[in-house]
């Protein structure tokens, strides 16, 4: 589960007196029961989360600022308990880089220069608006922190004894992907597009949600802390996904390419390095796998 530690949320290893019971009930039912346990778990988390969503009858659309009010009650409650969830299985069982592209484009169509552009930033008015702008608030601070909390922190502890952390890092990210499908309904029942674009939109975010659910779970894993997925959330909520036909049409298309191919470049190259697991201390995840006897992966090292 999870805890606010000195330098970020962290994932707490697993301890007792007693190792014995863990692995008994880990490994002494077979694996085949411990998967499905982890998988059923871990889907049951995943429903909870989106389920939470639509307690509130209401008529109005998501974006509707009493909507989002009373979400915000649902998930915070819901990633709340998750922790306990988690608790109650064991009983029975630098992302910037990569954007270096789009960070230029925004740069370049941005009408402040980089004067003006620190004073908004810095103007305590700007974020006084932010904090109550219920969108903000929704995609910047709510969304990211419950989002990591239920579908990286509490999943992977289920998921990593039964398919050894490679497999859970492309395994986490599907619950992930497949729970942002809620968006589907809302959107054909206020007529938000035709029926087919409607699902392609829905197919090409379950793509990237999943890619990128499967970077933070590797950060998560890697660093053992939750604020560093949190922020990368945060970061790819602003952005979105890059405008890269923009990108193609632009006026300065040669220097926007070179910083896109720079940029995946550079996160490619960096991406061990800058999350090397003895820069954040020790990694409860490993920990855990450690203690029901399977062998440390070179995520660990």
């Amino acid at each position: 589960m999870a805890t606010l530690g000195g330098d970020g949320l962290r994932l707490l290893s697993v301890s007792g007196p007693e190792p014995e019971p863990e692995s008994a009930v880990l490994n002494g039912a077979g694996p085949g029961l411990c998967c499905w346990v982890s998988v059923c778990s871990c889907l049951s988390l995943a429903c909870s989360y989106v389920g939470s969503l639509y307690v509130w009858k209401s008529e109005l659309p998501r974006d509707h600022p009493a909507v989002i009010k009373r979400r915000f009650t649902s998930v915070l409650v819901v990633s709340s308990l998750s922790p306990l969830c988690v608790l109650f299985w064991r009983e029975l069982t630098g992302l910037q880089i990569l954007f270096l592209g789009p960070l230029m484009q925004l740069s370049m169509d941005c009408p402040w220069d980089l004067a003006n552009g620190l004073k908004v930033a810095l103007a305590p008015q700007a974020w006084a608006q932010c904090l109550t702008d219920m969108r903000w608030l929704r995609n910047q601070v709510i969304a990211p922190l419950t989002e990591e909390l239920v579908f990286r922190a509490c999943m992977l502890p289920m998921l990593a004894p039964c398919t050894g952390l490679g497999p859970a890092i492309f395994t986490c990210p599907l619950f992930f992907g497949v729970a942002h499908f809620h968006h589907v309904i809302e959107q054909l029942r206020f007529r938000q597009g035709s029926v087919g674009s409607i699902f392609l939109s829905a197919a090409f975010q379950f793509s990237y949600t999943a890619v990128f659910g499967a970077y933070t779970a590797f950060l998560f894993i890697r660093t053992g802390h939750l604020i560093g997925p949190v922020l990368c959330h945060s970061f790819c909520n602003y952005m979105g996904f890059p405008a890269v036909c923009a990108a193609l049409e632009h006026p300065q298309r040669g220097p926007l390419l070179v910083g896109y191919a720079l940029g995946v470049a550079l996160f490619l190259l960096l991406l061990q390095p800058l999350t090397e697991p003895r820069l954040f201390s020790s990694l409860p995840l490993c920990q855990l796998l450690d203690r029901t006897g399977d062998s440390a992966t070179s995520l660990c090292s």
